[in-house]
């Protein structure tokens, strides 16, 4: 359902901390009013938290000083926004800007700026390192990070303490303390989501903890590589075998699902990013936090999710869009929001202010985990179809009768022919 916040030009500054200088002409001199429209992702829970609230302070900031531009912002649920988007591209009338998802696709067509061509030097160079590079095709920017957030392992205090364990550190720790809790009844021992909803976030942060990945250090797809095949053999014999992931079996077990059985303290333990700590207080579960488990130890590397702004070049304004992005990604707009939606900065700046702050330790974990986090193949276009096979077969590998290899080989085999086609 579309909701629509019609906004008076913000002077935003980005949750990157962009602040304008190249996009700084043309957009307090002239007659001639400009219209920027941009489509984004709703972050809220309901109409009390919605992104709409957000982006409406946000453009009347910047209407403020900026009477010849308005912004016209149409916030969307994350199961419509890339739709809408596409949709607006296939009708030939794009807006000016979009915070989805995925950029590469319309990166590949020709249809973006360069983050260079649009954002002050301060304000591109003060993106995380890691996610800036996640932006890029062909080792040019294109999308611009908005969001990120990265995982940790939580567990349950009461029923860890119930058991006699500690957290573990590494994957066989982990088995033995699942033993444990299935002993005492608990329902869920490891929630293991491989569902169609995010399963694509679980597979990852597993490949990590076991040394492999989508993709090798080069960037090509190595989704059935030998350490991969293993992370998914012990999870199937170790884990799921054994009884240790619930009534639920994983490939139908959605992310969602898994989060509200912990908050409903029916869940030893589980891979989950900041949005889970509200939810578990709201419902009185003690919970701690550490990092993933690996196979030898703490896992050397984490999963880091990114969303991301881009800016369609059709419509031109390219000095009136660079002139608000550099707003948007100022160090106090990247915080504000990140703050409201217990979201990780983009920026530099807004990391270092989050990190000193009392009042954001809670999320100190995950900003811990960025600098080693490791993000989806994003870059490629290939990835969307790798990624919806990931989420329809993957539960296959850890059901009873399945063959790891077999359907890491299938997804290999599907990446390959993606690849082919670009």
């Amino acid at each position: 359902m579309q909701r629509r916040v019609r906004t008076r030009a913000i002077a935003v500054v980005s949750a990157l901390g962009l602040t304008g200088v190249l996009g700084g002409c043309g957009v307090g001199g002239g007659s001639s009013e400009v219209t920027l429209r941009l489509v984004a992702a709703d972050y809220g829970t309901g109409k009390a938290d919605s992104s709409e609230k957000y982006w409406a302070g946000l453009a009347e900031r910047y209407e403020s000083e900026h009477p010849d531009v308005k912004i016209d912002v149409s916030v969307y649920s994350w199961n419509d926004v890339d739709r809408k988007v596409k949709e607006m591209v296939d009708a030939g009338d794009p807006p000016d800007m979009a915070q989805i998802g995925a950029y590469a696709d319309y990166a590949a067509k020709d249809m973006l700026y360069k983050a260079g061509d649009l954002l002050s030097i301060p304000v591109q160079a003060d993106f995380v390192s890691q996610l800036s590079t996640a932006g890029e095709v062909n080792s040019v920017q294109y999308g611009m990070p908005f969001a990120s957030s990265t995982r940790v392992l939580f567990y349950n205090k009461e029923l860890f303490d119930k058991a006699g364990i500690t957290p573990p550190r590494t994957w066989d720790e982990l088995a033995a303390d699942a033993e444990a809790l299935k002993a005492e009844g608990v329902k869920y021992p490891y929630a293991l989501p491989l569902g169609p909803e995010e399963a694509q976030a679980e597979t990852m942060q597993w490949l990590l903890s076991g040394g492999g990945g989508y993709t090798d250090i080069t960037g090509i797809y190595s989704v059935d590589s030998a350490p991969n095949v293993e992370t998914f053999a012990w999870l199937k014999d170790e884990l799921v075998g054994k009884g240790l992931t619930g009534p639920v079996a994983p490939g139908k077990l959605d992310r969602a699902d898994a989060f509200e059985a912990f908050a409903a303290g029916d869940v030893g333990m589980l891979n989950g990013h900041p949005s889970l700590m509200e939810m578990a207080k709201k419902k009185g579960v003690e919970f701690g936090m550490v990092p993933t488990p690996g196979a030898e130890g703490e896992s050397e590397a984490t999963l880091g999710v990114a969303d991301w702004m881009m800016a369609f070049n059709k419509n031109g304004n390219r000095d009136q869009v660079g002139d608000f992005l550099d707003f948007v990604y100022s160090e106090e707009n990247v915080l504000e929001f990140s703050r409201e939606y217990d979201l990780l900065p983009v920026t530099n700046s807004a990391s270092r202010a989050m990190a000193a702050s009392d009042r954001d330790k809670e999320l100190k974990p995950f900003l811990d985990q960025l600098p080693t986090s490791e993000l989806y193949p994003v870059g490629n276009t290939s990835w969307a179809a790798v990624n919806a096979a990931v989420k329809k077969q993957i539960g296959k590998a850890v059901a009873p009768g399945g063959s790891p290899a077999g359907v890491l080989g299938g997804l290999q085999a599907t990446a390959t022919r993606a690849e082919n086609v670009e």
